[in-house]
């Protein structure tokens, strides 16, 4: 069926699978973009939304495995993607938000057809395409890869250089948030450290002989 995904960066107290039938899991702080999100689903006529905070057992290796492996289907999937920017009150202070700095987001601005900015307070900002000429100075992603979500016909330094002064918090996902860029999948061995970004470049290999990517 139709889905809503969320596109968010996470805080202290965000509401995991198993915090979310808590009854004091509603007085999380990551609960309300839960609640805002599912509302809006229903607005838009959609009964399902997916959200990484709660709809993963994270306590289970093999299944946050295969959702990672999975995220960028699951975005380009979703009938529509709600990225919520909390720390953004209005549309002049975009290029300000840490949404725009972080490696996961990368896909999730990239794979959805459509995603809808929203503010602090769950005010509309505007679609990826009404605001694309800002995204793309901010990002450096060409204004028509953001309108048509086909970016396969960039070369492998192109799409690696989105990446750059991206982070996460863990060193080993700058590597896993990438695997949807590139169409490759591989095991997750959190522990290994930067050896996770040698072990992408080897994939990435395998499948292309794009030499831009020595170039990177």
């Amino acid at each position: 069926p139709a889905f809503a995904i969320l596109s968010h960066t996470w805080g202290d107290q965000e509401c995991s699978l198993q915090n979310i039938d808590d009854p004091e899991g509603k007085s999380r702080t990551g609960y309300m973009k839960i609640n805002n999100c599912c509302e809006q689903a229903l607005k838009d006529g959609l009964e399902w939304a997916w959200i990484d905070t709660c709809c993963i057992d994270k306590t289970s290796s093999a299944e946050l495995s295969e959702a990672i492996n999975s995220m960028f289907r699951f975005y380009r999937n979703a009938a529509i993607c709600y990225a919520y920017l909390s720390d953004v009150t209005d549309l002049s202070e975009l290029e300000k938000s840490r949404w725009f700095t972080r490696g996961w987001t990368l896909q999730e601005l990239v794979a959805p057809k459509e995603v809808l900015f929203y503010s602090s307070t769950w005010t509309l900002l505007g679609s990826k395409l009404e605001i694309s000429d800002r995204v793309s100075k901010i990002t450096n992603i060409d204004t028509q890869v953001l309108a048509t979500g086909a970016f396969h016909h960039i070369n492998i330094a192109g799409r690696m250089s989105w990446a750059a002064g991206r982070q996460t918090t863990r060193v080993e996902d700058l590597a896993y948030c990438l695997m949807g860029i590139f169409d490759i999948n591989m095991p997750l061995l959190y522990g290994e450290g930067e050896k996770s970004f040698i072990r992408l470049q080897e994939e990435i290999f395998r499948v292309s002989e794009d030499p831009s990517l020595f170039a990177w």
